[in-house]
């Protein structure tokens, strides 16, 4: 019998020096729902410590990121406080954190609006119709906000939606396209290029540079897509070009 193979696989969580003035705690190297949670949950620790020296603080799928001033603490130190933070509890199980929001946003289902959803549902076994009445149905969350402002990356989705990415891009898909692969949801806040299906679209507004708060969605709010008639959409868009028709309410 061979010997067996030293085992490379990285330890989570794990700290490492991003930049000169960065630390990345990163809960796993693939997304999974204990890992987003435990990302959610270590940033809004950090922000709960309110070490003065921390500038900025935010979340990707499965890592926790901060930037502090290394003129003010030095590296070593910030990364005792890291670890000690790391240390504290399993990160994995943590409560989600507080003030988040369950959004119901109305949405069209495929049509000329969002043309794809047929062809993502085959590949999904589903008709159109069940497609549509199971994504509508699924509560996803904002698992974080990246590419370009406002853009939530939602999930994840039950495993049939585990689709690829198409082998060729479309070319350009309008604000507000909900586009589906890898078992998750995006919502594009301007016309963008996308390898993804583009099933459904809103009009809800993703980017409000005029707001204090210009993201209104936030990593960690949940979202129900529902399935709204395309005559009643354009009502809700004519009336409230910024929600369309969009509600939330507090959950945690």
């Amino acid at each position: 019998m061979n010997a067996a193979s030293p085992d490379t696989t990285p330890s989570f969580p794990r700290l490492r020096r991003a930049g000169l003035s960065g630390l990345l705690v990163s809960f796993g190297d693939r997304l999974t729902e204990p890992a987003n949670r435990a990302a959610l949950a270590f940033r809004a620790a950090i922000e709960a410590e309110g070490w003065p020296e921390v500038e900025e603080t935010t979340s990707s799928l499965v890592s926790a990121f901060l930037r502090f001033d290394p003129l003010a603490v030095p590296h070593a130190e910030m990364e005792a406080r890291l670890t000690r933070l790391m240390a504290a509890r399993d990160w994995y199980a943590a409560p989600l954190p507080a003030g988040r929001r369950h959004w119901r946003i109305p949405t069209v289902w495929g049509g000329d609006l969002a043309p794809q959803l047929a062809e993502a549902a085959a590949l999904a076994g589903l008709d159109e119709a069940a497609a549509r009445a199971e994504l509508s149905a699924t509560r996803v969350r904002v698992l974080t906000i990246g590419f370009a402002p406002g853009q939530p990356y939602l999930g994840e989705l039950p495993e049939r939606w585990n689709l690829p990415r198409q082998t060729e891009l479309t070319p350009q898909v309008p604000a507000g396209a909900l586009v589906l692969a890898i078992r998750q949801l995006t919502l594009f806040t301007s016309p963008n290029p996308t390898g993804w299906r583009h099933v459904g679209q809103v009009a809800f507004r993703l980017f409000r540079p005029e707001a204090e708060n210009p993201f209104p969605l936030r990593p960690g709010d949940e979202v129900t897509f529902t399935d709204t008639p395309r005559e009643a959409w354009e009502r809700m868009r004519a009336a409230d070009p910024d929600d369309a028709g969009a509600t939330w309410e507090a959950i945690g």
